[in-house]
């Protein structure tokens, strides 16, 4: 069973050394010994932002295979329901929080599970701590 619901935005702070905190470090080493879970779009955004950062030169090839080879071997588990949810749940969520569809994923699987959340996003952060969820200090 998964302890904490993942955000991009923390997985991709362990790519780039500049975005890595103790708090996103001490994330990384509960995935360790606990599965983490995550919306579907979860895969899809952290590759996408590895890419455009390849792109910009911020991510050498290698570095970018480095980012890939770790993500990989973490333990994630991916919710489908989500997308089943975008027009009720999610479109509501995001409204009434004034996030985005895919930060409102985010926030509707660790308020369905249960979950706290690691996350770096302050919208998300704001919006999960109005709602009474507990966050995973990152």
């Amino acid at each position: 069973m998964s302890a904490f619901v993942l955000d991009a935005s923390v997985a991709l702070a362990w790519c780039f050394a500049d975005e890595a905190t103790p708090a996103t470090d001490a994330v990384l080493d509960r995935l360790g010994q606990e599965e983490a879970a995550a919306p579907a779009l979860w895969r899809l955004e952290v590759a996408n932002a590895l890419a455009m950062a390849e792109r910009r030169g911020r991510l050498s090839p290698a570095g970018l295979t480095r980012s890939v080879a770790l993500l990989q071997q973490l333990v994630v588990a991916i919710d489908g329901e989500g997308s089943e949810r975008a027009f009720r749940e999610l479109l509501d969520l995001a409204r009434s929080e004034r996030l985005t569809v895919y930060d409102a994923a985010y926030l509707e699987l660790a308020l369905r599970l249960g979950l706290p959340l690691a996350s770096k996003d302050v919208r998300l952060r704001g919006a999960a701590t109005r709602l009474g969820l507990a966050l995973l200090g990152v």
